[in-house]
Parts: structure tokens; sequence; C-alpha cells
């Protein structure tokens, strides 16, 4: 690879870690592919393979993913209900919401709540938030199915 081509190459990671850091930063706000596109000077397209090169999934399924730890974290505290952690974390369609949830985490989210109510028995937080995290399982798999690759630190994290 050339000088010019490892420049543009750099300059294109750049471009989405921004969208990946908007994502992160804005998850409750309406987003959508075209929009995170536009603001990179890249077309949906380019920045949907690109995204998933470089991350592993989608822009919008980053996004959800995003969207459904936030509400994790809502409905760990207890004090909303899973409606208000949906609408909280900026998804507009309860059934959609508790489609992905179900998907990520293996459980619909009001079983989830329910299971929060409940402190995990002698695991600190801080090791129960990493171990309850949701990682997208393989297709047809509900959760936390298979290790998922961290593309930045080149290391597999296991279930």
């Amino acid at each position: 690879m050339g000088a010019g081509a490892a420049n543009q190459h750099l300059e294109e990671l750049a471009r989405l870690r921004r969208v990946r850091d908007r994502i992160d930063r804005e998850y409750a706000s309406p987003l959508d592919v075209a929009a995170l596109a536009r603001a990179v000077h890249m077309s949906a397209g380019h920045l949907t393979r690109q995204f998933k090169l470089a991350y592993g999934e989608s822009p919008y399924r980053y996004l959800m993913t995003r969207r459904i730890e936030r509400a994790m974290a809502l409905l760990d505290r207890g004090a909303l209900s899973v409606t208000e952690a949906c609408f909280a974390v900026g998804c507009a369609s309860l059934g959609t919401f508790s489609t992905r949830f179900s998907e990520l985490v293996g459980m619909p989210p009001s079983r989830y709540r329910q299971r929060a109510q409940r402190p995990v028995a002698g695991m600190p937080s801080c090791v129960a938030k990493q171990v309850l995290r949701p990682l997208r399982g393989t297709p047809g798999q509900p959760g936390r199915s298979q290790p998922v690759r961290n593309q930045e630190a080149g290391t597999a994290a296991h279930p």
C-alpha cells in the first residue's frame, strides 16, 4: 500500500471512529445511517460496509446494541418501567425494542427487569457489568452464544 493509499485508509478509519463516537454519545437521539453517512461525507452503503469491516456489525446494529446496554443499566436500577426505559434510550417502538433486547440478552426486558431486582450473589458490580454485557450471538442463537472479538484490542471476550 502506497503512502497516499495508507493516508486515505487512515482518514476513512478516523471517519468511522467519528461515527462510532457519535452513536455512543447520541444513542438516545433519532439517528439513521443516511444522516450519519452525510456527516462524514460517505454514502450510506459505503459507511455500512466499511463500519461492518472495522467493527464487526452495521452502524444500525451497533446503535441498537448501545441502546440495549443503556436500557439494561436503567432496568438494573429498577426505577423505570420497560416502556420508560425503551423511550429513554431512543427507541420509538416497544415491539422492536423488546425483540432486539431479547435477541441480545436472551430474555425479554420485563424478565430482565425482574431478575435485575435481585443482586448477583457474591459478584462485585464491576464484574457483573462485564459478564452481563450484551453480546450478539450467532444467527438463530439468542444472546451470548459465542465469543465476540474486540476489533481494536485484538482480543476475544468470552461470555
